[in-house]
């Protein structure tokens, strides 16, 4: 049995007023997403590509929605496994190729999940249910990069 799930969100851009005409050439690439009962975000392209560093940008959400969803993932399969997750970081990084015609795509991403649990008996599987949240990830299932995984686990 599979459930179907929709997400909406809303994009808003406007072209801002009053650009002298060199400047006109190239549009802001700032603009709001809104989500119902959520706090509107604030989206801009990237500094590489002539976009608002302060503001996130498409390839920044992207990876933190991996980090995100690989992290509840991974709670989840502990949880079953009784594991006590005490703690959760993860320094991920991906990389991005931008082609000569300006088309691009992500290549690879790397998350290093790092733990800590309670129980020095479970390292191991804590270690090893990285694989089984990797499976579970809706978003790294949706990706079509290869994903590397390099976790840690600590024992407090």
């Amino acid at each position: 049995m599979t459930f179907k799930h929709i997400f909406k969100a809303a994009l808003n851009w406007k072209l801002e007023k009053n650009l002298e005409s060199e400047q006109a050439r190239f549009y802001t690439k700032s603009h709001t997403i809104t989500i119902a009962d959520k706090p509107v975000l604030n989206v801009s392209a990237a500094k590489a590509f002539k976009g608002n560093p302060h503001l996130y940008n498409p390839e920044d959400l992207l990876l933190s929605s991996l980090i995100s969803c690989h992290m509840m993932s991974y709670l989840y399969v502990c949880k079953k496994n009784n594991i006590v997750v005490l703690n959760y970081s993860d320094t991920a990084q991906a990389s991005l190729e931008v082609a000569a015609d300006g088309s691009g795509r992500f290549t690879e991403a790397r998350l290093y999940p790092k733990v800590q649990i309670a129980n020095p008996h479970q390292k191991e599987l804590a270690l090893a249910l990285h694989t089984e949240a990797r499976k579970l990830c809706f978003i790294a299932n949706s990706c079509n990069f290869p994903i590397a995984h390099f976790p840690s686990c600590d024992v407090l």
